[in-house]
């Protein structure tokens, strides 16, 4: 609840209530309009608490690196799917590599060299 966590981080409850306003955060609500507070909330505050506090960032800013930080972790994510298929496809590449080079192959013996006679001049010989 609202004076819950602003008693808890030392900050005025209408200092939530401007944060929900610019959309810096998005309490969940219960059905007497009582706002609730995830982890994930907290979470975030702490994180607009330390810009706003510690670094001096504005809200404007603080949006923006919020911002940025969901985008980053979305990108992330797709990353991860990605390298996931790579791999699965690397491995089942893999087995059909296997397959395909143990009929592709034949087994022969030691290949013998053929030398040009000693008395034959070389195709590369430029006095020819």
């Amino acid at each position: 609840m609202i004076s819950a966590v602003a008693q808890r981080y030392n900050i005025h409850p209408q200092t939530l209530r401007l944060y929900e306003r610019e959309g810096l955060l998005r309490p969940s609500r219960t059905d007497g309009n009582t706002r609730l507070y995830s982890d994930e909330d907290l979470e975030r505050l702490e994180t607009i608490l330390t810009l706003t506090r510690e670094l001096g960032v504005n809200l404007a800013g603080v949006e923006i690196i919020l911002n940025l930080r969901e985008r980053m972790a979305q990108m992330q994510h797709e990353v991860n799917e990605f390298m996931g298929y790579v791999k699965q496809e690397m491995v089942r590449g893999l087995g059909d590599w296997e397959q395909r080079l143990s009929t592709a192959m034949v087994k022969s013996g030691p290949a013998s060299f053929v030398r040009p006679p000693t008395d034959a001049p070389s195709p590369t010989d430029p006095d020819d």
